[in-house]
């Protein structure tokens, strides 16, 4: 019964994000998907399972690549390193779709922006902002970038600090940096494109 229950969510969950994701599937998702429909209908679920689990993780990947384009462009004086991404299934501890830069400054100073979505840990960091208590408790501040609830933390003896914000409750945006002023660190938050990661599917 688990495992009917399994294939028909994971069934439910690729064919919702086909219509809703506005992305172009490549054959191995679309053949994946059919495979494991027909696996479903002759009865083996376990190979349905694995058969969908491989659709899921594709469109996933599509994703975390799609995600990636929306990353910040380096800042007058800062150079980019090329940015990654990491895409895990449904099925796979919750799911999760990220997509990270790394940037850094001629003499010295680094700053990373994180980009995470379908995770778990959204729902924590969610609770903080909706607790001011809870968000501003370990030295973290309160603030608005760019018409977002930011968490802002900096400590100017270390300069280094980080800002989360989530964004449409479904994306959360990290700012993480080192050996830089806190202005550096708000310069990069703010060149974000929130509203093209709030219309992300």
């Amino acid at each position: 019964m688990k495992m009917l229950k399994s294939v028909k969510s994971l069934f439910v969950i690729l064919i919702v994000g086909m219509f809703c994701s506005g992305y172009v599937f490549a054959d191995e998702v679309t053949d994946s998907i059919n495979e494991g429909l027909e696996h479903y209908k002759k009865g083996n679920h376990a190979e349905a399972v694995n058969s969908l689990n491989f659709a899921s993780q594709k469109i996933a990947q599509l994703k975390a690549e799609k995600i990636k384009t929306l990353l910040p462009k380096p800042l007058d004086g800062w150079k980019a390193e090329e940015p990654s991404s990491q895409a895990s299934g449904a099925a796979v501890f919750g799911g999760g779709v990220s997509a990270e830069g790394k940037y850094s400054k001629k003499d010295k100073g680094s700053v990373s922006v994180k980009f995470v979505t379908d995770s778990p840990m959204l729902q924590s960091m969610m609770m903080l902002f909706s607790n001011p208590m809870f968000a501003t408790s370990d030295g973290g501040k309160l603030e608005k970038i760019n018409n977002q609830k930011a968490i802002v933390k900096f400590d100017a003896a270390n300069k280094s600090g980080n800002i989360n914000i989530v964004v449409a409750n479904k994306i959360l945006v990290t700012v993480e940096g080192n050996d830089i002023t806190q202005d550096d660190l708000m310069a990069y938050a703010k060149a974000v494109n929130y509203d093209q990661l709030a219309a992300m599917p």
